[in-house]
């Protein structure tokens, strides 16, 4: 579900006064309308620099992302956009990341982006997992599993996105070839067998219009892919069909049909496949 998204201005005048004490007065709020997670996203700018500014009410139901991004954001050099500070005042919490150019990444088949989110992915799969509290990915799919011995494939000690909407990877076409993908939105940061994330990603691909072959295709870009066993990545298919209908049926919404509909034809295409 959503979070309702409100605008800048309304945030206590305690809380806006602590962050412009980080970016002085503030000459410019572009409100933001991506993402689900945040009740303030905002990209500012101010006469020292341009942040983007997530947050929420300490009080929120899922004031956990917040905790959870700022905690991780020090071990993403190279894959996310840099946490410059955070202010925990007047009931919010409040994430202030490098502004970060470029667009979200097109899926669809052929686009050129392809090719530097799959290098994103192996980048991520060298770096490693920061002893700090995350969720596992076995713990994450327990419900949704098709048998409990399915769950063994989903659990390792690699750092896991979990995430790969598009919306959450920025690409740069001015950057250098090979280094123009950053990934956002870290609040789902998992820890887990490495080749899953690789697997999210196919399902995303399949909703932007790739068929599941084309899909694991793009996946075999990723060495870890190659350490999965054939039957654990049809149990994480089978998984993922089963959350993501439980997703659409809870939010009825063109994207999680979306997200259904591909979940399920790719669980479809390794049973027959």
């Amino acid at each position: 579900m959503a979070t309702t998204r409100i605008g800048l201005d309304r945030l206590p005048p305690a809380a806006r006064t602590a962050v412009e004490e980080h970016t002085g007065p503030l000459l410019t709020v572009e409100e933001t309308i991506e993402g689900f997670n945040s009740e303030i996203a905002a990209r500012v700018t101010s006469a020292t620099g341009t942040w983007h500014i997530k947050g929420l009410r300490t009080d929120h139901p899922r004031a956990w992302t917040q905790r959870r991004e700022a905690a991780i954001a020090p071990f993403l050099t190279d894959l996310a956009p840099a946490l410059r500070w955070r202010v925990e005042t007047a009931g919010w919490d409040l994430l202030g990341f490098e502004a970060l150019d470029g667009h979200h990444a097109d899926y669809a088949p052929g686009s050129p982006d392809l090719s530097e989110v799959a290098t994103l992915l192996r980048r991520l799969n060298e770096t490693p997992c920061p002893g700090i509290e995350l969720r596992r990915a076995e713990q994450r799919l327990e419900h949704y599993a098709a048998h409990p011995d399915d769950l063994r494939y989903f659990a390792g000690p690699h750092l896991l996105h979990t995430d790969l909407n598009n919306a959450n990877v920025l690409v740069d076409a001015e950057a250098p070839q090979g280094d123009r993908a950053r990934l956002v939105d870290w609040a789902w940061a998992t820890r887990g067998a490495a080749w899953l994330d690789a697997g999210y990603w196919v399902i995303w691909l399949i909703a932007a219009g790739h068929t599941p072959a084309s899909a694991e295709h793009w996946a075999a870009e990723i060495p870890s892919w190659h350490t999965a066993p054939a039957e654990g990545i049809t149990a994480f298919a089978a998984a993922n069909t089963n959350l993501w209908s439980e997703i659409n049926t809870a939010d009825p919404d063109p994207w999680t049909l979306r997200l259904a509909t591909a979940a399920t034809a790719w669980h479809a295409h390794r049973r027959t496949g």
